[in-house]
């Protein structure tokens, strides 16, 4: 992903002090962002998403910070944007406890890595394989 010049001591937050650096998926700058326009139709519902480079900018303002965890979090939020919502359905419900097997949440993980390239994702359910197997919280079979 690349990402823009930012400060994240100097320059959070983001809307107020560097709105230029906010868009949409598709580019829609952030001032566009309104209620007006999306009820007149001149936005479409997907463009109120957040971008996975405003995530990236948010990551950095929770390092500098000193947070560590959430920066991170905001950087799996960042991948999860290329994944469609029904495969994060699908992810969510397939890491509750006794839903899956190792082996469907290992294939799950490799599925995030090639198809969407999210790694941090799939290294999180990797992590949660480990505890669930400690736990035995795995479905049998």
């Amino acid at each position: 992903m690349k990402t823009r010049r930012f400060d994240p001591k100097k320059e959070y937050p983001i809307a107020s002090k560097r709105p230029d650096l906010i868009k949409t998926i598709t580019g829609i700058e952030y001032k566009a962002l309104n209620l007006e326009n999306l009820i007149s139709g001149k936005i479409d519902i997907q463009e109120i998403r957040i971008s996975p480079e405003t995530l990236e900018f948010q990551a950095q303002v929770a390092e500098k910070h000193g947070r560590p965890q959430l920066a991170l979090n905001f950087r799996r939020a960042a991948e999860l944007t290329r994944i469609p919502d029904e495969e994060v359905l699908k992810i969510y419900h397939a890491l509750r406890p006794g839903r899956s097997t190792k082996e469907e949440l290992m294939r799950m993980a490799e599925e995030l890595i090639k198809k969407y390239q999210a790694k941090l994702n799939a290294a999180f359910i990797r992590e949660a394989v480990k505890i669930y197997e400690k736990r035995n919280l795995l479905k049998k079979g």
